[in-house]
């Protein structure tokens, strides 16, 4: 991935400025979240995550350890982003939050490349479909977690959370997913495809008029009323749900009867 967020050796994107655009070329886009998406719940990056946000509320805010998890959950449910809390009302240094959170998480011990999702990718149809990812986290983490899951080469490019910028923008915030389709070189809502873990973006999504899908593991509580246009609980179920942009189906598990 260079610097302007163009993933492996795909065409050099426009930008030079820091932000991740492409030009438009009449495909639609599908727009994968990171986190608790493209890997599962189960690696518990989450938890390591929640534990390095509280340390670090605990240290620059001066709060118990109690204090700091209830404004950890309190800017989350808020803002969709603990940074964005710390941000808005304790004016920290959003590199520096990322930098002890985002970048000190142990990946490189827990992530490995993952086949099975690499195949559910290389079968969609590239030439009618853009990959694109799109994480309320900054791009560094993002960068890290594709290329640790051996994926990285099969995005175009990635909208992320600019920690840098002036002021924060995040999913489910409108703008944030016009900013997506502006960054993919798409025009129309319908022409957007979306999956997140997340019950606020996959509802964002839907709400914006993409085609969204909540993505909620088996083991994972779901919400009473669907926040999506579809649910899953395994991102191999969008050969059934999309069968129209993939060029090969899924393949028969092992021992399944023929």
């Amino acid at each position: 991935m260079s610097a302007n967020g163009t993933l492996a050796n795909k065409h050099p994107l426009d930008s030079t400025d820091g932000t991740t655009t492409s030009g438009k070329d009449g495909r639609k886009v599908f727009f994968f979240d990171i986190d608790n998406c493209l890997y599962p719940k189960s690696y518990k990056i989450h938890d390591h995550m929640s534990e390095l946000i509280d340390v670090y509320f605990q240290n620059h805010l001066s709060v118990s350890k109690e204090e700091a998890t209830e404004l950890h959950q309190r800017y989350y449910k808020d803002y969709g982003l603990a940074i964005e809390g710390l941000v808005r009302h304790h004016k920290v240094d959003p590199m520096e939050y990322n930098a002890k959170v985002d970048d000190a998480l142990p990946l490189e011990d827990i992530i490995r490349p993952n086949p099975r999702l690499r195949k559910l990718l290389v079968d969609i149809d590239h030439s009618n479909i853009k990959l694109w990812l799109f994480t309320n986290a900054y791009i560094t983490h993002g960068r890290r977690v594709v290329k640790l899951l051996g994926i990285e080469d099969l995005f175009e490019g990635i909208t992320y959370c600019d920690y840098a910028a002036e002021k924060l923008l995040c999913k489910p915030r409108p703008e944030m997913y016009a900013k997506a389709m502006r960054e993919a070189g798409v025009s129309d809502v319908k022409d957007c495809y979306f999956v997140d873990d997340s019950a606020l973006n996959a509802r964002g999504a839907k709400e914006y008029g993409w085609r969204s899908v909540h993505l909620v593991e088996p083991d994972a509580k779901a919400p009473e009323t669907p926040v999506a246009d579809y649910q899953i609980a395994d991102l191999e179920e969008l050969r059934e749900v999309f069968p129209e942009i993939f060029t090969a189906q899924r393949e028969p598990q092992a021992g399944a009867s023929t």
